[in-house]
């Protein structure tokens, strides 16, 4: 229930961005392939309640390794959101003539965010039982990053 409440203040943080960046002059990209992401996250959380519903999974025993990793990569996700500050959104949205934030996790890694959900998108489940949840969403994650990637490098490099 937490990582949903985690969500939903991010997509509220994203839309004031959106707003703020917007009344800037930013231009949105990618329309078409968000929803999928919407509905990615969706699905997920759905799949996590269906599966352990099921198998009656029981969360007494923490697997501390993976409670690691997600603390890990909840540390990263803050980072990057902080690095960008108002300009972090779960939309590709870009301000032209802004240079590209290359500080925090970014200075390392080109899209942090996204290799933090692919974390999150096979440790969540399994830190509850759910493994064929944690199989199938990181690979859709996967599909659906093969289109963005390529549709923000594109935004990002043509309004610089």
């Amino acid at each position: 229930m937490a990582v949903i409440i985690q969500r939903l203040v991010e997509l509220l943080i994203a839309k004031n961005n959106e707003i703020w960046m917007k009344s800037r002059g930013g231009i949105e990209k990618g329309k078409h392939h968000y929803k999928w992401f919407i509905m990615l996250h969706i699905c997920f959380f759905i799949s996590i309640i269906i599966e352990t519903s099921v198998n009656n999974s029981n969360f007494t025993e923490v697997n501390y390794l993976l409670l690691f990793i997600f603390i890990a990569a909840q540390a990263i996700r803050f980072w990057s959101i902080q690095s960008l500050g108002r300009f972090w959104n779960t939309k590709v949205i870009v301000l032209p003539g802004v240079i590209h934030i290359k500080k925090g996790p970014y200075k390392y890694v080109k899209h942090p965010n996204y290799i933090v959900a692919g974390i999150e998108l096979l440790v969540i489940p399994l830190f509850v039982g759910a493994v064929y949840t944690a199989m199938v969403f990181p690979l859709f994650h996967l599909l659906l990053l093969m289109i963005r990637i390529p549709s923000e490098e594109k935004a990002l490099t043509r309004t610089t």
